[in-house]
């Protein structure tokens, strides 16, 4: 059931599948609840899935010109809040896993687990964030050019070709972020801090989700931050990129269900 909520002076969009222990799904930059289709089939015949469309995403509305993945991580909190929910596992990809990651910084008291779906616990450094710049001038100039490049180089290479209606079907969600919620997006990402500190101190467990393969974040350093965590649970999928939940469907669906079987032990 699709939902909507108020958030600062905007509108807040998410879905509500579902009934049991609540998991909390959110979408990376470009993305919105809808890339998730296959996740929450999945899943909510087992959990309750909330889906949130982060600010700037989908049909959730945009707050300004920075979105700060703690901006994020309180219009999480305010969705949660208005359902009445206090403890649940958090899955975000890429973007997603920064929000989540700030989540767990501010709001520690409502963690059960994390899943960190193609995403990490570090800043970017200094080159990523000059990439990010180079980006933001991209985008001025053609939005629509800008997000359909971006996704299809979150595919492994070997899929672009076997998975052209999972790569539209990511294009079309990223062709509805409009300029300033991208260009939002990149500023907030670009300014987030390290949160590394929380891998190793996190009282619950936490899965990372890596692509050998993935364009945007080297699964060796993702394999190497992985150990800062205490009570992991790793997934590398040897043959994907960044986008798991579609390049890897039944692997990744069935893996998530038995990380949060775990969470909510």
């Amino acid at each position: 059931m699709i939902k909507t909520t108020q958030f600062k002076n905007g509108t807040v969009t998410f879905s509500d599948t579902g009934k049991g222990k609540v998991v909390v799904l959110l979408h990376g930059f470009l993305g919105s609840h809808l890339i998730w289709k296959s996740t929450i089939d999945y899943l909510s015949s087992s959990f309750r899935v909330i889906a949130i469309d982060l600010p700037g995403h989908g049909k959730t509305d945009c707050f300004g010109y920075v979105h700060t993945m703690e901006l994020m991580a309180k219009c999480v909190k305010s969705v949660m809040d208005g359902l009445g929910l206090k403890k649940y596992v958090l899955v975000g990809h890429s973007m997603g896993g920064y929000v989540a990651l700030a989540f767990a910084d501010l709001f520690p008291d409502n963690m059960r687990g994390l899943c960190l779906f193609h995403s990490t616990a570090y800043a970017d450094n200094d080159q990523k964030k000059k990439d990010r710049s180079r980006s933001i001038k991209v985008v001025k100039a053609s939005h629509l050019v800008y997000t359909e490049e971006v996704i299809k180089n979150l595919f492994a290479p070997n899929h672009k070709e076997t998975l052209k209606n999972e790569i539209n079907f990511a294009q079309t969600i990223a062709a509805q972020t409009s300029q300033q919620s991208i260009i939002a997006a990149l500023e907030g990402m670009k300014d987030r801090p390290n949160r590394d500190v929380i891998l190793g101190m996190a009282p619950y467990p936490i899965m990372m989700i890596i692509g050998r393969l993935d364009n945007v974040l080297a699964a060796n350093d993702l394999l190497e931050q992985a150990e800062l965590i205490q009570k992991k649970h790793i997934l590398l999928l040897e043959n994907d990129g960044h986008m798991g939940f579609l390049e890897s469907t039944e692997i990744t669906n069935n893996e998530l269900k038995k990380f949060l079987n775990i969470c909510f032990r």
